[in-house]
């Protein structure tokens, strides 16, 4: 069976991250820190939220003569909701499975 898109568990800790304030710009680096994913995992799952029009991207410049300016992230409208969605299912199939054994023995 297929993989449903955005549910890898490093999209969903980027989801998760990217929620918690959907509104403000995000520096790579400063996601990849709050998630603990390697810019080789981080990047290209930002790279193709980006390409689907999940999130919202743009350059800011440096403070600092001389240094390049940063790219910065933000989820969209479909992306947060997108995110929620995700989140939640993730939360309501990850519910503990309990089972029962008949009385006096083992199952």
């Amino acid at each position: 069976m297929p993989r449903i898109p955005h549910t890898s568990p490093q999209t969903l800790q980027l989801f998760e991250a990217l929620l918690d304030d959907p509104q403000r710009w995000r520096y790579g680096y400063d996601l990849s820190r709050e998630t603990a994913l390697a810019s080789g995992t981080l990047y290209p799952i930002l790279m193709r939220l980006t390409d689907q029009r999940l999130l919202e991207t743009g350059w800011e410049p440096s403070d600092e003569p001389g240094r390049p300016p940063r790219h910065i992230y933000r989820l969209t409208t479909e992306g947060a909701t997108l995110a929620r969605q995700r989140l939640a299912a993730r939360t309501t199939s990850s519910a503990p499975i309990t089972q029962t054994r008949p009385a006096g023995g083992l199952a």
